[in-house]
């Protein structure tokens, strides 16, 4: 039956061939289509009312309306918003330390997801790629005369799912190219005119000669002796003009990313390499040697002198100068990196040699000095001259014999920086820096009792240290092989004298965890460790040759480390080993060489050595060397200040439980 209404009308015109029953059909067929009329079932139009509009009907509970209030508008405004989406969320802010809601909440509903690479068959892609396929497989030539035959005789192509997808990999030769670009901001442009004449020209010549005549005006003449003729000679020293210096902060990084990639494996080998083999010992470590800081003039000084930078952890300074009293002469001041190992970061030459140096632990530019002549000076890396901010002399009270050690100190009630020095004269200083000058005070006289009341000379200072926590508590050592518990209230009284060596101590150094330990080291071979509360040592070790200077650990109170004159570097863990070191390597190369200091690092596991030859030497521990507890399954260790407190404590009780029972 064809549903069109002019069909459906010829179809219900009574045909006189037609019996009844036909045209009774055509009449029940017109009626679904146009209806009937509901009193005789009879179609609702004659002839050509069919054409006319059909009539609505109106349901019995629509409302009347005005011809104002059809025509009224109302707007309906569609968000993007979800109704569903909560809006009460809250998260913890650690930072406010309270629960915060959360102001952006995802509005998105995702009902559909699907990720492929078909296509449907009657899109415009498909289509595209269609035509391009079978203009590939007919070649590109003209179209043949039996290719309309060949197109009509071929058979339509099977789908290849009932979805009509095709895989879009097999379609094409190659994927299409997309492009994306992106433009960035123009740079700014300016428009600048000027006028140039022959006075404009003068003008700017005229600085520029007046800036090289301010220049040779600053030059400072420095004193420099001759090696072959005996004679002094003044060099003048030319302050850098304006381009070297623009270009100076860009070269020395420049020099660091060279030498960065000159020595990368042994930058490698500072922050990755541990010692493997650490496993297979038991309780033995090693040394890895690292990089080896040298300045060409200074090959004959020793060093004298190591300190680390509490700011910077990869800066230390280096004091140069002799310990031969026949040999003595310049020295020099030098500030190296681990970043840069061929070159100082700073380099002050000196008159005198120096002999020991402190480096300022809150204020990282100052740093204290103290020479073989008597003087103690103070230099400022922020300053450009290469001479002292602040230097005594014999008016100001400088020590009569070479200055063995220095210490910064807190600052006085007036905000003063001030140091202590002690010398080979027997005093014990404190040098505070007044404005343009420093103002000595004496702390203590180190005298050497031979008989009661009968002789009284001066003593030898030689090293001294202050506590860790006890501010006006310190130690100092004498040539004579006494250490002096002093107090900076009593200058006239020791509070303890113990009798420690044989010989000079060249060390004597507060434990930083323990506040009763100190540790202590002389040329009569020995390395001791006290309770200042004994007169006696709590340990003995013979290292069987000089000792120049020993050192405790950051990072473990039972942990220190020595060097001795037969080149050797000596490191213990009481908590391992309370008889022999865990470690005795030879870190020079040359027989004759002698070490002579060592210092730890604050943070990093290396330690950095000194030799009589110039050079220092850094090297990394092995894992063996700061070896910490093992953590058992599910037990948590404790750690701090604490537990390392508590280590050396057990191994003083160790050795006070004898005379306590004999009491």
């Amino acid at each position: 039956i064809v549903v069109t209404n002019r069909v459906a009308i010829s179809l219900y015109k009574p045909c006189p061939s037609a019996n009844t029953q036909t045209n009774m059909l055509l009449m029940s067929v017109w009626s679904c289509f146009f209806g009937q009329d509901e009193e005789d079932g009879t179609e609702t139009g004659e002839g050509d009312e069919w054409m006319q509009g059909k009539t609505l009907i109106k349901p019995l509970d629509q409302l009347d309306l005005t011809e104002a209030e059809l025509k009224e508008e109302f707007t309906r405004i569609l968000t993007a918003n979800n109704p569903h989406a909560p809006q009460n969320i809250v998260r913890y802010s650690f930072k406010e330390r309270s629960y915060k809601p959360i102001s952006s909440v995802d509005q998105l509903a995702v009902h559909f997801v699907l990720e492929g690479n078909l296509l449907h068959q009657d899109s415009d892609e498909a289509r595209r790629q269609s035509a391009k396929q079978g203009d590939v497989e007919e070649g590109g030539g003209e179209e043949r005369a039996d290719s309309v035959e060949s197109k009509a005789g071929k058979k339509e192509q099977k789908i290849t799912n009932q979805f009509n997808f095709s895989e879009r990999a097999s379609q094409t030769l190659n994927n299409p190219l997309r492009e994306r670009g992106c433009q960035t901001e123009p740079p700014p442009r300016a428009n600048f005119s000027a006028t140039a004449n022959q006075w404009e020209i003068y003008d700017v010549y005229l600085e520029v000669l007046q800036k090289q005549e301010k220049n040779k005006e600053k030059a400072k003449a420095v004193p420099k002796k001759d090696d072959d003729k005996g004679k002094k000679k003044m060099m003048l020293v030319e302050t850098q003009s304006d381009d070297i210096t623009k270009v100076a902060k860009v070269a020395k990084i420049i020099e660091r990313m060279v030498n960065q990639n000159t020595f990368d494996d042994i930058a490698q080998d500072f922050k990755y390499f541990e010692d493997a083999s650490d496993e297979y010992r038991e309780q033995e470590g090693t040394l890895l040697p690292l990089w080896k800081f040298q300045y060409d003039k200074a090959k004959r000084l020793s060093v004298t002198a190591l300190c680390w930078n509490e700011s910077y952890k990869d800066l230390f300074a280096v004091g140069l100068g002799s310990y031969d009293f026949t040999k003595q002469g310049r020295g020099m001041l030098v500030f190296y990196s681990l970043k840069n190992s061929t070159f100082p970061e700073y380099i002050y030459p000196t008159t005198s040699g120096i002999l020991c140096l402190d480096i300022h632990k809150h204020l990282p530019y100052l740093v204290a000095v103290g020479f073989y002549d008597g003087c103690v000076a103070v230099y400022n890396l922020k300053e450009e001259t290469l001479q002292p901010i602040y230097k005594s002399t014999a008016k100001s009270g400088k020590h009569t014999d070479p200055v063995w050690q220095v210490k910064w100190q807190k600052d006085d009630m007036d905000n003063n920086h001030n140091f202590f020095s002690v010398s080979s004269d027997g005093r014990v200083v404190s040098w505070t820096l007044v404005k343009n000058e420093l103002v000595f005070t004496d702390i203590i006289k180190l005298i050497i009792e031979i008989f009661d009341n009968v002789c009284r000379p001066a003593a030898c200072g030689t090293s001294f240290d202050f506590h860790k926590q006890i501010d006006y508590l310190f130690l100092v050592g004498t040539e004579e092989g006494k250490i002096h518990k002093c107090s900076k209230a009593y200058s006239s009284q020791f509070l303890e004298t113990y009798n420690a060596h044989n010989m000079a101590v060249d060390a004597v150094k507060w434990n930083h965890f323990h506040t009763k330990v100190f540790i202590s080291c002389s040329s009569d071979w020995t390395v001791k460790i006290w309770d200042h509360t004994i007169k006696t040592p709590m340990f003995t070790f013979d290292l069987n040759a000089s000792v120049g200077d020993v050192a405790w650990s950051p990072y473990s109170s039972t942990v220190f480390a020595a060097v001795t004159t037969d080149g050797k570097v000596h490191t213990f863990d009481l908590s391992i080993n309370k008889y022999e070191a865990i470690c005795q390597q030879p870190v020079v190369a040359k027989k004759k060489t002698k070490l002579t200091h060592i210092e730890f690092n604050p943070v990093y596991p290396i330690i950095i050595v000194g030799d009589d030859r110039g050079y220092v030497t850094s090297l990394k521990l092995s894992p063996n060397l700061r070896k910490k507890p093992k953590e058992k399954k599910g037990q948590e260790l404790p750690k701090g200040p604490e537990v390392e407190i508590a280590k050396m404590e057990k191994l003083l009780s160790l050795l006070r439980e004898p005379e306590n029972s004999n009491a």
